[in-house]
Order: structure tokens, then sequence, then C-alpha cells
């Protein structure tokens, strides 16, 4: 029936079921005892992209062994999202690299209804490549109000933290944002790029962006950047 809400930790049953019915979706598959690997996730997002009525979908895959082919299938089937309005896609401690973080990239970049999005891609093996792929497909979701984004423990330099650049600058209906980037290798050129594009969030209210362990000390700089947006409410800088 249309309109239910159904929850799921096992995907072959959720493989089983009528697809088309589902307008919300909790799918759990965290830590499982058996993983699913890229096969079950090329499973997953195959009849995800027959769940052409979704507007909120729940989707916790952490600690998989999920690599890039097995997120290929993944983003591939978030693109046929046309009406989804609210995502939560936990995808951390995986093995996803840059092709993976383009497939993703290009799926999300579909998803253009998308209003609030919580995306964890931690612990993984994105590079400046992935990152600046990922922040491609995140820049076609304009109406964006609340966004968490964790890129915390990858492998992204300067290039890839300016790549969010045009990706934030486009996001002028972003109200509230959290930015976990810890664990990289993002020194001051990046942390430029970084602020010019937190400065472009005219409509931020809340932002806070973590930034432990990285390679630039200048966040000063950082801090005023962000302060461009008249809105700002609150304001928090972590790093060490």
């Amino acid at each position: 029936m249309i309109g239910q809400k159904k929850y799921f930790n096992n995907l072959e049953e959720f493989l089983d079921t009528s697809l088309q019915s589902f307008q919300v979706l909790y799918i759990d598959l965290n830590n499982q005892r058996q993983l699913i690997g890229d096969e079950g996730a090329s499973s997953l997002g195959s009849g995800l992209g027959k769940c052409s009525n979704l507007s909120n979908l729940i989707l916790y895959l952490e600690g998989n062994q999920i690599g890039d082919k097995g997120t290929l299938s993944l983003g591939f089937g978030l693109g046929k999202f046309t009406n989804l309005s609210n995502l939560t896609l936990n995808l951390g401690l995986n093995e996803i690299g840059a092709i993976g973080a383009l497939g993703l990239g290009f799926g999300l970049g579909k998803c253009t209804n998308l209003s609030n999005l919580t995306l964890d891609l931690g612990w993984n093996q994105i590079n400046d490549e992935g990152a600046s792929s990922l922040s491609s497909g995140l820049g076609n979701c304009t109406n964006l109000s609340n966004l968490t984004l964790n890129l915390s423990k990858n492998q992204i330099g300067d290039e890839g933290a300016s790549s969010l650049d045009s990706f934030l600058g486009k996001s002028t209906n972003l109200s509230n944002l959290t930015l976990y980037l810890k664990w990289n290798q993002i020194g001051a050129i990046g942390a430029s790029g970084l602020g010019s594009g937190l400065g472009k969030c005219t409509n931020l209210y809340n932002l806070k962006l973590n930034l432990d362990n990285n390679q630039n000390k200048r966040y000063q700089q950082l801090k005023l950047k962000c302060l461009k947006s008249k809105r700002l409410v609150a304001l928090e800088i972590q790093y060490w």
C-alpha cells in the first residue's frame, strides 16, 4: 500500500517485497554478521531504483566492505529518486574511492528535490578527485536547506577541499550545515577555498565545521570568511 512506512534489516527480505509501494523506507544493514559487499550493494541499488515513489529514505550501510562497484550501483539507484526530499545515507567505514564517489555524486545530483540530507562517507578512501566529483553532483541539489556531510578520515587535500567552493556557492537555500573534514590533508589553500564557498551561503543560520588533524593552523581567516553570512547565528569551528 502506498504511504506505508517500512523497516528492513535484511537485504533479501527487502528485495522480495513490492518495491514500488514505498514512500518512506528505512533500511538498516550496519555491521551485519554477513557483510553485503559490492554484490549486495549492487542488488540493493537495483532494488532501490524500483522504488519510484520514495520521498523519505534512511539507509545505513556502515562497515560492509562496499567498494567502488557497489557504490556506483547505489548511485545509479539514487538517481531515479526524483521525488526524494529527505535522505540519510551512512556509508562510513567502507572501501569507497574516487570512482564510487563519482557514481554517488552523479546519483545525488539527480535528486533535485532534496531538502534534507545526511551523508556519512567517513573512513573511506576518497581523494581529491572523488571529493570534486561528489561536490559537482551536490551542486545540483539547490533546494537543500539542511545538510550534514561527513568526509572525515579520507585522503582529501587542498584541491578536494577547494572543490566544495563551487557546490557551496550554489547552496543559497542552506540554513543548517554540519561539515566534518577531520583527519585529512587540508592545508591553507584548501581551507581558503572552503571558506570562500561558505561565505557564499548567505542564508546560513547554523554552521558547524570540524577540521581536526589537518595541516592548516590559520583558521582565523576561515572564520572571517564564514562570518560573511549575515544571518549566521551559531558558528562552531573545531580544530587542533
